[in-house]
């Protein structure tokens, strides 16, 4: 037997490890999974290039509870250990076996999916465990070897009489760890980190019914006993789950039910998914969904999982997923992506810069394609992705710049453009005096339906813009687009919004406008509205509240910025009270007595802020009655 010191440059690592070094300590359990996995996969590759005369087999990991001796086992086929190796990679701290083996085989390995990365991974298992065992008998002909390390420096190396191939991982669970010999605890745990590892992995058994008088005619009354029930291994994983498979090898259901694989809970078909898989300059697979997201933009993220080589690492993708992308769900997968000791936070490094275009890039085409193959299938499908895209528009220059053959602009009578299209279709009529083309644009079909009557009235489109970051958006594409700019429908009367060289002769005089402003302000707040006199056509509405455009957008801007713009989510809401000095009720509001004329105005301007849904409570309630009572 051997006894010696761990070589560390500390006098003990453990106590630090424990509560420094990882700040998970759930994460034990992936560690010692992909050592185990590595060791398979690399006796797997050994074999496959000649340089272990072994029989491969089919290999697995087996992980077991044992509750009354407080123990958890860890157990592989892979190519174990000799008393050499165990002195030299368990003994010498912070060498990572995988980096050796990776270096000395770069070339052929470079596909064998073997996890490096490691490090310190093995000595995790002290977050959890008073004392350590490791029995592992190496694929070559050299005698089993016994490792015990209770946590101090100070460790044993004894021969064992194990004889089969492989290493097994002995933990001594510490009391304060204890929810680890737990069954639950530990199938939620292989469930989270290593649900798609590449080596199956058993957990226990579980019954399975199985035909025993398979092909042979059987009675009616013999039925309840074709089936027999056996004891099976129970594979808590899957060892090739679909984003490991070229695009070709599969088909739609395929990727619906690895959707319902990743979220079993989630009831909603997935729109679409893009499916990544690329070898250079980097190495990356993955599948992204898009779910239904509507207009929410504060939708829960942290639904990508990111993983390494098929080991679980994070859901927060955060740098490595353009942050519009954030939204979508799936799986990526790169050995690339370079990870501290935890694996749980990522480095700043190039290949991430690389990596995010990537993703942005493919995402672009997918989208493009979708469109081009079909449309209407796209056009249906739009209100459910628009808050994504909208968003990539905004935060990334380069799907920006893609966006334009696929972001549609719907209209509220239900025709769908892109932006050319749009253009196109409205510079004929919506052309001003100035040469500007104005897109009008409603953000609540409902609520603005009278103003949105008005101007398609004059044969003008009205496109609807309802997510919450169209201020943005619209901002961005006046900045991009010479002479267009964007009017919500509400913004002013329709004849301001689109000026034409025609224009109105109001029937009052000066004096009358004068005389009229003056009854309307005695009843209008005027911390609130500003009154304004228009000659519109006799026909035009009396009374329209409208919210100035710059005012109106640079507030929503700075609401969904957080408030900090200009201080402006602050600013009370301004709108126009615009009067149309050629209507009816003008002239009776001059024609008529002081008291009649606060009446006339004070219905007047409760019907206009009604159809703006701006009459609400007590207001609302009084308006009610004084209505009712005209009735009388």
């Amino acid at each position: 037997m051997t006894t010696g010191k761990i070589n560390v440059s500390v006098e003990n690592i453990f106590p630090l490890i424990k509560k420094f070094l990882y700040s998970d300590h759930e994460i034990f359990l992936r560690e010692l999974v992909s050592n185990a996995t590595d060791a398979t996969l690399k006796l797997k590759h050994l074999t496959s290039i000649g340089e272990a005369k072994v029989d491969y087999g089919n290999p697995k990991i087996e992980v077991k509870i044992d509750k009354e001796g407080k123990k958890l086992h860890i157990i592989d086929q892979g190519l174990g250990m000799t008393a050499e190796e165990v002195e030299k990679y368990i003994n010498q701290v912070a060498f990572s076996g995988a980096e050796e083996f990776l270096e000395k085989y770069k070339d052929s390995a470079k596909d064998s999916g073997i996890i490096g990365h490691f490090g310190l991974g093995f000595y995790s298992a002290f977050m959890v465990a008073e004392k350590v065992e490791i029995i592992t008998k190496s694929f070559k002909d050299e005698p089993a070897a016994h490792w015990t390390c209770d946590g101090s420096p100070e460790f044993t190396l004894e021969p064992h009489t194990k004889t089969d191939r492989g290493t097994e991982i002995v933990l001594h669970i510490a009391d304060d760890s204890l929810e680890f010999l737990e069954e639950y605890k530990i199938n939620q745990l292989l469930t989270k980190y290593n649900k798609f590892m590449p080596v199956p992995i058993k957990f226990g058994t579980r019954k399975e019914k199985i035909e025993q008088k398979k092909g042979e005619f059987v009675e009616a009354e013999d039925k309840d006993n074709i089936f027999t029930e056996v004891e099976v291994d129970n594979i808590i994983n899957n060892p090739n789950p679909a984003w490991t498979k070229a695009p070709t090898e599969l088909n739609d259901e395929d990727y619906k039910n690895f959707y319902r694989e990743l979220y079993p809970m989630q009831f909603d078909e997935p729109l679409f998914n893009i499916h990544l898989n690329v070898d250079y300059p980097f190495n990356l697979t993955g599948i992204l969904y898009f779910p239904k997201l509507g207009d929410n933009i504060q939708i829960q993220k942290d639904k990508i999982q990111l993983f390494q080589n098929q080991v679980y690492v994070t859901d927060n993708v955060e740098g490595i997923v353009p942050e519009f992308l954030m939204m979508l769900k799936g799986v990526v997968d790169s050995p690339d992506i370079p990870l501290n000791v935890s694996r749980s936070y990522l480095q700043a490094d190039g290949n991430v810069k690389k990596i995010s275009n990537y993703i942005t890039r493919k995402v672009s085409d997918k989208l493009k394609s979708l469109f081009n193959e079909n449309r209407e299938d796209f056009e249906k499908k739009w209100n459910d992705i628009k808050i994504v895209l909208e968003y990539g528009m905004l935060s990334e220059p380069k799907f920006y710049e893609k966006a334009g053959d696929f972001v549609l602009y719907p209209t509220t009578d239900g025709k769908y453009y892109t932006l050319t299209e749009l253009k196109e279709a409205i510079a004929p009529t919506q052309t001003d005096t100035n040469g500007k083309t104005v897109v009008l644009y409603a953000s609540n079909n409902e609520a603005q339906h009278s103003y949105i009557d008005i101007a398609t009235a004059k044969g003008y489109q009205v496109i609807l813009l309802d997510s919450p970051i169209v201020s943005h958006l619209i901002q961005k594409l006046e900045a991009d687009n010479e002479n267009l700019v964007f009017a919500r429908v509400d913004a002013d009367h329709i004849d301001k919004l689109i000026q034409k060289e025609e224009t109105q002769i109001s029937k009052l005089s000066e004096e009358e406008k004068e005389k009229l402003k003056g009854s309307i302000e005695t009843v209008v707040p005027k911390e609130n509205y500003s009154v304004q006199l228009e000659a519109l056509e006799s026909t035009s509405a009396p009374f329209m509240i409208t919210q100035p455009e710059f005012m109106r957008r640079m507030k929503e801007m700075s609401a969904t910025s957080g408030g900090g713009m200009f201080g402006m989510s602050h600013f009370p809401e301004m709108y126009n009270l615009v009067v149309n000095t050629n209507s009816e009720l003008a002239s009776t509001i001059l024609n008529s007595s002081e008291d009649a004329q606060k009446e006339l105005v004070k219905q007047a301007l409760d019907l206009a802020k009604l159809s703006q849904g701006l009459l609400k409570g007590e207001e609302l309630t009084s308006f009610v009655k004084r209505s009712f009572e005209t009735l009388k």
